[in-house]
């Protein structure tokens, strides 16, 4: 779903909801069978990738006691697996992720001339909303769970897991109540990013004594993986939050931090971090005597957020269909920066400046010295073109 509502947002290619793609099919779990290892058949029956993103939406509408969404299994931290295995838990971090996949969808519907499914998005949308600000809001940032029990997760009132990035850095994502999620991102900084080691934590503190039982993420040494780790996705969202709030600084630093080769810049770092610093590692321990230690070395999925958060949320340059929008989020200290940027035969050479050291805002954007309204460069089938941005 994301994903293709990215997909076709960035290349406008929006016939690609009219592409038939067949079914999986599988049993359903047991009553008492937590997962399946099997391998789901391909189905005779097929549908519309519009059809396969409303079947995702229906199937995953299902909502406990706060009215937030039901969290299984395991949510996006699958080794959360105890938390909602009874039925009842709730996810507040599914919550954000569904209005933000509602609200992209809903344009997409909207396309379509699907007024009904649109409003569906909506509001049910709008409906998580305000179950997230109600039920999840802890105070100074947001819970991150219930368990079945109705005990919270990520809450002041937990001994381990007080705080989870994800549940911050989302919120801001999703829309949510902008006084709480500024706060709830700066809970995150305060309590997750600990500069002295060079890491950004899934939260903090780990599991290890306490009375929760989460699951298997606590069959981890403390500080290890998932277990209030650097878990280089999660860390790499909080640099997104801090960059949709405008703090170009903030930003700044935090990508900083998650550069590999920062972890191996002297002799004592190398030993420490143990694996390649020209490549991005998956998670990156938090706890002594690992501190500093890599994991999960060349590890893709945090290598391509990494990219894309860097490239289109704090540099600011996003392609949408035949245009790229340029909305850079800069720290103060970067008065000028360079991109070279390939669509087809075309290569954009954009040079951004900023003279007055400011965060966010753009003055004045010229393509091969012509000035072009607003922030929108539109893209040209072929030839070098040198795109000038002044910010202010």
């Amino acid at each position: 779903m994301l994903v293709s509502c990215h997909y076709a947002e960035a290349t406008g290619d929006w016939a690609v909801f009219d592409e038939r793609v067949g079914f999986l099919e599988a049993p359903p779990l047991e009553p008492n069978q937590e997962e399946n290892y099997g391998q789901p058949r391909v189905a005779s029956e097929s549908g519309t990738l519009y059809e396969h993103c409303l079947r995702s939406l229906q199937n995953g509408w299902k909502l406990g006691a706060h009215g937030l969404p039901l969290m299984g299994t395991g949510d996006w931290n699958d080794g959360m697996n105890k938390v909602g295995a009874g039925g009842k838990g709730e996810s507040v971090w599914v919550a954000w992720f569904q209005i933000v996949c509602l609200e992209r969808f809903a344009a997409v519907a909207d396309r379509r001339g699907d007024e009904e499914r649109a409003r569906m998005c909506r509001h049910r949308a709008a409906q998580l909303r305000h179950a997230a600000e109600t039920h999840a809001w802890d105070g100074q940032w947001y819970r991150r769970a219930y368990f079945d029990d109705g005990t919270p997760l990520g809450s002041r009132l937990n001994d381990e897991c007080r705080i989870d990035s994800l549940a911050q850095s989302w919120a801001v994502l999703a829309g949510a109540d902008a006084r709480h999620a500024a706060a709830a991102v700066e809970s995150a900084e305060g309590h997750l990013v600990k500069e002295a080691d060079g890491l950004v934590l899934l939260f903090d503190p780990p599991f290890d004594k306490g009375h929760l039982h989460p699951g298997y993420v606590k069959g981890y040494v403390p500080g290890t993986r998932e277990n209030g780790g650097q878990y280089t996705h999660a860390a790499v969202w909080l640099v997104q939050a801090v960059a949709r709030l405008g703090w170009g600084d903030h930003a700044g630093d935090l990508l900083e931090l998650l550069e590999p080769v920062r972890h191996a810049d002297s002799a004592a770092g190398v030993a420490r971090y143990k694996t390649e610093p020209y490549a991005v590692a998956g998670d990156v321990y938090g706890r002594p005597p690992h501190v500093g230690r890599g994991g999960w070395s060349w590890y893709t999925g945090a290598a391509g957020w990494l990219y894309q958060v860097a490239l289109g949320e704090v540099l600011g340059v996003r392609r949408r269909g035949d245009r790229l929008v340029i909305d850079p989020c800069l720290p103060a200290a970067w008065g000028r920066c360079e991109i070279t940027y390939r669509a087809g035969a075309a290569v954009y050479e954009i040079v951004i400046e900023n003279p007055g050291k400011v965060e966010r805002g753009v003055a004045s954007v010229t393509v091969d010295g012509e000035p072009v309204a607003g922030r929108e460069v539109p893209l040209a089938g072929e030839g070098i073109h040198r795109v000038e941005v002044r910010m202010g």
